[in-house]
């Protein structure tokens, strides 16, 4: 009975994020037809996604709280709900302040999803056997990565770009009742809900974001960035002094005390960066630069997000055998070299052929990190709070995807622009170049996160019988 329920877990929490990270890909290549067909000027374009962005990263650790003070199945059953419904709102939006008001929606929806259901699937599988259930959540969010683009593609030349939200409709109608009757009800460790903290966190992230966001369009000396980044670091500061006395905080600051989870952290901040940063200008590339169609665009990038469909699997059982460290560094690494491939022999007129190997590179490399982070993180605390682990680890990565996104768009609009092919990759090679040393920069923080041997040694580092750590 519990090997079923195990299984329904994996199966509604894999489909559920899969609806997620597809979402949030398609919406790219419908931009072109939702300004065509709304009117949408290029500031309101960019905010259909950055609504999403913004609202994403600022719920994410607030979803998680909410999850373990008011229960993880139903906060996570809501989050389907809110998610399913923006999504219908999407689709109907008659102008694009309704499509940005809905997107902002969804990306609520998707904060309480993602902690939670990373948090839901590691507590229905042992510790022995969690490597297996993450590779294969992993695979199937890489799966939602490597749709996303020929998806969105397909769906918009095929349909309208409104098809591309109403796709959510029928699977989040789905999995609410079969999340509310399938999964196990379970709570954090805490039942109060740390509200300084909650509000303390948001208000940061959301300067912080909000600030790196508008930074490529208004440049990163411009009073509203350094006023939004400055406020919100200052906010954020006042929260980690009030978790270090809150009571019950809704992230305990002794975590980052732990090598192996402010490591891992450090490392997923860095893959998220690089990798997403880079992949935001390189799905451009075959479009702008070589003239294909977004359906013919999101194919040609399959052999680079296909990958972890394949090798996510295998990282999770590996991460079990040899542990986290050595997968997580190679990761890096391979995207390194790939990025660095692809800077390398990056022409207007490059033949796809040439592409290819540096893709594969750097799709592997990302499998390699997707299910070992997440074990390494779970590892290093108590089952009982892995919620707050996973919000943490989630804002963390988001964070890193979208300073990734704006810093490496500055340096592409710096030295190059979209004027002409070659303009295109003028700017695409140095960019790029950023990205792979910050992923080399990554690959030698993973070696920091202590080995199998050292984790199973040291009970710190044990999550599943660890106290707390004294200051």
């Amino acid at each position: 009975m519990q090997s079923r329920r195990s299984l329904w877990t994996l199966a509604i929490v894999s489909v559920a994020l899969f609806m997620v990270t597809l979402d949030n890909l398609v919406v790219t290549n419908a931009l072109v037809s939702i300004r065509e067909d709304l009117g949408a000027s290029l500031e309101e374009l960019e905010w259909t996604v950055n609504a999403y962005t913004l609202s994403f990263a600022v719920f994410l650790l607030t979803a998680a709280a909410l999850g373990d003070r008011l229960g993880r199945r139903a906060v996570f059953a809501a989050g389907l709900g809110v998610f399913t419904v923006a999504s219908a709102a999407a689709a109907l939006a008659p102008s694009t302040d309704a499509l940005i008001a809905s997107r902002a929606i969804q990306g609520l929806g998707a904060a309480v999803i993602t902690p939670l259901s990373l948090t839901l699937l590691s507590e229905a599988f042992p510790a022995e056997r969690r490597g297996l259930a993450l590779g294969i959540w992993s695979g199937v969010s890489g799966l939602g990565v490597a749709l996303g683009p020929v998806v969105g593609g397909a769906v918009v030349e095929g349909f309208s770009w409104q098809w591309i939200f109403w796709l959510n409709v029928p699977i989040g109608l789905a999995l609410a009742p079969a999340a509310l009757s399938l999964l196990t009800e379970s709570r954090g460790p805490s039942r109060s809900l740390d509200v300084p903290g909650v509000s303390l966190a948001s208000a940061g992230l959301l300067g912080v974001v909000f600030g790196i966001v508008r930074a490529q369009a208004l440049g990163w000396t411009s009073t509203t960035v350094m006023a939004s980044i400055g406020v919100g670091a200052a906010l954020l500061a006042a929260f980690v002094a009030w978790e270090l006395r809150a009571k019950a905080p809704m992230l305990p600051m002794r975590f980052f005390k732990n090598r192996a989870f402010a490591a891992t952290s450090g490392v997923s901040l860095a893959m998220f960066f690089g990798a997403f940063g880079s992949i935001f200008l390189l799905a451009q590339f075959f479009q702008v630069a070589q003239g294909y169609s977004p359906l013919e665009a999101g194919i040609r990038t399959l052999p680079w997000t296909a990958m972890p469909i394949f090798v996510a699997p295998i990282a999770g059982v590996l991460s079990d055998r040899i542990g986290s460290r050595p997968l997580m560094a190679a990761g890096l690494a391979l995207q390194a070299v790939g990025l660095g491939w692809l800077a390398l022999v990056s022409e207007p007129d490059v033949a796809y052929g040439v592409l290819v190997p540096a893709f594969v590179m750097a799709g592997a490399g990302m499998a390699l990190v997707f299910a070992p982070a997440a074990n390494a993180v779970l590892g290093a605390v108590r089952p009982s709070e892995a919620g707050q682990a996973s919000g943490a680890m989630n804002t963390i990565r988001e964070i890193g995807g979208v300073l990734g996104v704006a810093v490496l768009a500055s340096v592409f609009t710096h030295v190059g622009g979209m004027s002409s092919p070659a303009d295109y990759v003028d700017g695409l090679v140095p960019a790029v170049w950023v990205g792979a040393a910050v992923l080399a920069a990554g690959a030698l923080v993973a070696l920091l996160v202590p080995g199998k041997g050292a984790v199973a040694a040291d009970p710190a580092y044990d999550g599943q019988v660890r106290e707390a750590v004294a200051a």
